[in-house]
């Protein structure tokens, strides 16, 4: 009888009322924001943050959780040093006034167990919108090396340059950029 009494507990228990949330912290050397633009529809340019951190909190039973992320907007990398300091220029980046970009969300968005996108707001030079990153691709798994549980993804959003005070040489650089965060974190 006692037996059946413990099961008949542990049955009227939901996922939700047992979930914990897990806190990760993001890996900078696997997580590297990158954006692209159309250069005068000549081509499709990709340049790319070389220092991100942040924390990402999931619920994955309850199906919530936050995501705050800060890159350092001085470690942009276009592959050439003098573009580097030109778009952390006035007219773009003014990383000497605005040196972080900042996205912090409390909302996170499931499909069923499958994380799809993360509402948030986006910070780029003082100016903040919102924005939803559409998740592509979501993983938790023990890391092999860490010997620690980690999640990674990949999220991507469109965006517009002239919304942050950027629109300089819209539209023959496209005003519309891309975003792509490839996320890897590690728990806590």
């Amino acid at each position: 009888m006692k037996k059946l009494a413990i099961l008949t507990v542990a049955a009227s228990l939901s996922p939700a009322a047992l979930a914990a949330p897990e806190t990760y912290v993001i890996d900078g050397t696997h997580t590297l924001p990158r954006f692209e633009y159309s250069h005068f529809g000549y081509s499709t340019q990709l340049s790319r943050f070389d220092k991100t951190s942040g924390k990402i909190t999931l619920d994955r039973a309850a199906k919530t959780g936050s995501v705050d992320v800060t890159i350092d907007a001085k470690s942009v990398d276009t592959g050439y040093a003098l573009f580097n300091e030109h778009i952390q220029g006035e007219d773009f980046f003014d990383t000497a006034k605005y040196p972080i970009i900042t996205f912090k969300s409390g909302e996170v968005k499931f499909d069923g167990d499958k994380l799809v996108a993360v509402d948030g707001d986006l910070t780029v030079k003082g100016v903040t919108k919102p924005v939803t990153l559409t998740v592509t691709s979501f993983h938790c798994m023990p890391h092999p090396m860490l010997k620690k549980d980690a999640c990674g993804a990949n999220a991507t959003a469109k965006i517009k340059r002239s919304d942050f005070n950027m629109g300089k040489y819209a539209p023959f650089v496209s005003d519309e950029v891309t975003l792509t965060i490839p996320v890897e974190a590690i728990k806590e």
